[in-house]
Protein backbone atom coordinates (compact mmCIF):
# COMPACT_ATOMS: atom_id res chain seq x y z
CA UNK A 1 0.00 0.00 0.00
CA UNK A 2 2.85 2.41 0.85
CA UNK A 3 4.46 1.73 -2.52
CA UNK A 4 1.24 2.62 -4.40
CA UNK A 5 0.80 5.79 -2.33
CA UNK A 6 4.40 6.88 -3.08
CA UNK A 7 3.80 6.21 -6.80
CA UNK A 8 0.61 8.31 -6.77
CA UNK A 9 2.34 11.19 -4.92
CA UNK A 10 5.27 11.14 -7.37
CA UNK A 11 2.87 11.31 -10.36
CA UNK A 12 0.89 14.12 -8.70
CA UNK A 13 4.09 16.12 -8.08
CA UNK A 14 5.18 15.61 -11.72
CA UNK A 15 1.79 16.80 -13.03
CA UNK A 16 1.80 19.91 -10.82
CA UNK A 17 5.35 20.85 -11.88
CA UNK A 18 4.55 20.21 -15.55
CA UNK A 19 1.39 22.35 -15.51
CA UNK A 20 2.72 25.12 -13.28
CA UNK A 21 5.83 26.05 -15.30
CA UNK A 22 3.98 27.06 -18.52
CA UNK A 23 1.33 28.97 -16.56
CA UNK A 24 3.97 30.93 -14.64
CA UNK A 25 5.91 31.59 -17.87
CA UNK A 26 2.73 32.75 -19.66
CA UNK A 27 1.78 35.13 -16.84
CA UNK A 28 5.31 36.54 -16.68
CA UNK A 29 5.68 36.88 -20.47
CA UNK A 30 2.30 38.52 -20.93
CA UNK A 31 3.06 41.03 -18.18
CA UNK A 32 6.45 41.96 -19.61
CA UNK A 33 5.55 42.01 -23.31
CA UNK A 34 2.15 43.64 -22.70
CA UNK A 35 3.77 47.01 -22.03
CA UNK A 36 5.98 47.09 -25.14
CA UNK A 37 4.08 47.72 -28.38
CA UNK A 38 4.79 45.66 -31.48
CA UNK A 39 4.99 48.47 -34.05
CA UNK A 40 4.10 47.32 -37.57
CA UNK A 41 3.60 50.80 -39.02
CA UNK A 42 6.00 51.63 -41.88
CA UNK A 43 8.60 54.28 -41.02
CA UNK A 44 8.66 57.10 -40.17
CA UNK A 45 6.60 56.83 -37.00
CA UNK A 46 6.37 58.46 -33.56
CA UNK A 47 4.74 56.26 -30.92
CA UNK A 48 4.32 55.91 -27.17
CA UNK A 49 6.95 53.72 -25.57
CA UNK A 50 4.27 51.91 -23.51
CA UNK A 51 1.51 49.94 -25.23
CA UNK A 52 -0.88 50.94 -22.41
CA UNK A 53 -4.15 49.13 -23.09
CA UNK A 54 -4.01 48.90 -26.90
CA UNK A 55 -5.86 45.62 -27.40
CA UNK A 56 -3.84 44.31 -30.36
CA UNK A 57 -0.47 45.43 -28.96
CA UNK A 58 -0.09 47.90 -31.85
CA UNK A 59 0.86 50.83 -29.61
CA UNK A 60 -0.33 54.44 -29.88
CA UNK A 61 0.85 56.83 -32.61
CA UNK A 62 0.17 60.48 -33.32
CA UNK A 63 -2.75 60.53 -35.78
CA UNK A 64 -5.24 62.77 -37.52
CA UNK A 65 -8.81 62.46 -36.21
CA UNK A 66 -10.96 60.49 -38.66
CA UNK A 67 -9.80 59.01 -41.94
CA UNK A 68 -7.29 60.87 -44.04
CA UNK A 69 -6.42 64.52 -43.52
CA UNK A 70 -7.87 66.41 -40.57
CA UNK A 71 -6.79 69.50 -38.68
CA UNK A 72 -7.28 67.82 -35.30
CA UNK A 73 -4.79 65.35 -33.83
CA UNK A 74 -5.13 62.54 -31.30
CA UNK A 75 -3.27 59.36 -30.39
CA UNK A 76 -4.51 56.25 -32.22
CA UNK A 77 -3.55 52.61 -32.58
CA UNK A 78 -0.50 52.48 -34.85
CA UNK A 79 -1.96 51.19 -38.09
CA UNK A 80 -0.01 48.37 -39.78
CA UNK A 81 -0.57 49.97 -43.20
CA UNK A 82 0.57 53.41 -42.03
CA UNK A 83 -1.05 56.44 -43.61
CA UNK A 84 -2.23 59.24 -41.34
CA UNK A 85 -0.33 57.79 -38.32
CA UNK A 86 3.04 58.36 -39.96
CA UNK A 87 4.88 61.32 -38.48
CA UNK A 88 8.54 62.28 -38.34
CA UNK A 89 10.57 64.59 -36.16
CA UNK A 90 12.76 67.30 -37.69
CA UNK A 91 15.51 67.76 -35.11
CA UNK A 92 16.83 70.92 -36.80
CA UNK A 93 13.51 72.76 -37.11
CA UNK A 94 12.17 71.09 -33.91
CA UNK A 95 8.90 70.16 -35.61
CA UNK A 96 6.69 67.08 -35.67
CA UNK A 97 5.77 66.70 -39.33
CA UNK A 98 3.27 64.53 -41.13
CA UNK A 99 4.95 62.05 -43.45
CA UNK A 100 1.68 61.52 -45.29
CA UNK A 101 0.53 65.12 -45.74
CA UNK A 102 3.41 67.11 -47.19
CA UNK A 103 4.07 70.48 -45.55
CA UNK A 104 1.83 69.82 -42.52
CA UNK A 105 3.11 70.04 -38.94
CA UNK A 106 1.74 69.40 -35.47
CA UNK A 107 0.84 72.65 -33.77
CA UNK A 108 -0.50 73.55 -30.34
CA UNK A 109 -3.92 75.14 -30.86
CA UNK A 110 -4.21 78.69 -29.49
CA UNK A 111 -1.69 78.89 -26.63
CA UNK A 112 0.79 76.56 -25.00
CA UNK A 113 -0.69 75.63 -21.62
CA UNK A 114 -1.75 72.58 -19.60
CA UNK A 115 -4.65 70.95 -21.47
CA UNK A 116 -3.98 72.49 -24.88
CA UNK A 117 -5.04 70.47 -27.92
CA UNK A 118 -3.02 69.86 -31.06
CA UNK A 119 -3.79 70.27 -34.71
CA UNK A 120 -2.16 69.71 -38.09
CA UNK A 121 -1.44 72.93 -40.00
CA UNK A 122 0.89 74.33 -42.65
CA UNK A 123 4.48 74.13 -41.44
CA UNK A 124 5.97 77.49 -40.51
CA UNK A 125 9.49 78.05 -39.23
CA UNK A 126 8.22 81.23 -37.54
CA UNK A 127 5.60 79.48 -35.37
CA UNK A 128 6.57 78.82 -31.76
CA UNK A 129 3.35 76.75 -31.52
CA UNK A 130 4.99 74.17 -33.82
CA UNK A 131 8.25 73.94 -31.86
CA UNK A 132 8.77 70.71 -29.88
CA UNK A 133 12.07 70.01 -28.18
CA UNK A 134 12.67 66.26 -27.85
CA UNK A 135 14.76 65.03 -24.93
CA UNK A 136 16.39 61.73 -25.91
CA UNK A 137 16.99 60.74 -22.27
CA UNK A 138 13.49 61.38 -20.91
CA UNK A 139 11.81 60.63 -24.28
CA UNK A 140 9.60 63.69 -23.80
CA UNK A 141 8.46 66.32 -26.26
CA UNK A 142 8.39 69.77 -24.67
CA UNK A 143 6.32 72.38 -26.56
CA UNK A 144 7.67 75.81 -27.38
CA UNK A 145 10.22 76.89 -24.87
CA UNK A 146 8.20 75.69 -21.88
CA UNK A 147 10.22 73.05 -20.04
CA UNK A 148 7.37 72.36 -17.56
CA UNK A 149 4.94 71.05 -20.18
CA UNK A 150 4.98 67.77 -22.13
CA UNK A 151 3.18 66.18 -25.04
CA UNK A 152 1.12 63.27 -23.72
CA UNK A 153 -2.02 61.21 -23.99
CA UNK A 154 -5.08 60.93 -21.79
CA UNK A 155 -5.32 58.17 -19.19
CA UNK A 156 -8.53 56.80 -20.73
CA UNK A 157 -8.81 55.20 -24.13
CA UNK A 158 -11.83 54.87 -26.40
CA UNK A 159 -12.88 52.62 -29.24
CA UNK A 160 -12.05 53.95 -32.71
CA UNK A 161 -13.59 51.52 -35.19
CA UNK A 162 -11.48 48.34 -35.04
CA UNK A 163 -8.74 50.33 -33.26
CA UNK A 164 -8.33 52.44 -30.12
CA UNK A 165 -7.70 56.16 -29.52
CA UNK A 166 -6.81 58.63 -26.77
CA UNK A 167 -6.79 62.40 -26.49
CA UNK A 168 -3.45 64.00 -27.37
CA UNK A 169 -2.76 67.06 -25.23
CA UNK A 170 -0.15 69.24 -23.60
CA UNK A 171 0.17 68.40 -19.90
CA UNK A 172 2.14 69.66 -16.93
CA UNK A 173 5.05 67.20 -16.94
CA UNK A 174 4.97 66.63 -13.20
CA UNK A 175 1.25 65.76 -13.25
CA UNK A 176 1.35 63.01 -15.87
CA UNK A 177 2.79 59.51 -15.46
CA UNK A 178 5.79 58.56 -17.62
CA UNK A 179 3.86 55.90 -19.54
CA UNK A 180 1.59 58.63 -20.95
CA UNK A 181 4.39 60.95 -22.14
CA UNK A 182 7.39 58.87 -23.27
CA UNK A 183 7.69 58.84 -27.08
CA UNK A 184 9.87 56.84 -29.46
CA UNK A 185 10.90 58.33 -32.79
CA UNK A 186 11.72 56.07 -35.75
CA UNK A 187 12.56 58.20 -38.82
Amino acid sequence: MGEILNDIMAKKSFIIKTLTAPVVFFLFASTVSGSIPQIRTPLPVIYLEDNLDEKDNLGYCIDTVGRGFAEKLHAHSCKPRGGDVQFKYDNVEKRIQSATFEGKCAEVIEEIKDGSRLGLFDCSSNSSLQRFDYDLNSKEFRPGLNKNLCLGVAEKSRKAGPFMARNLRIYACDKIMDKFKKWVIKN
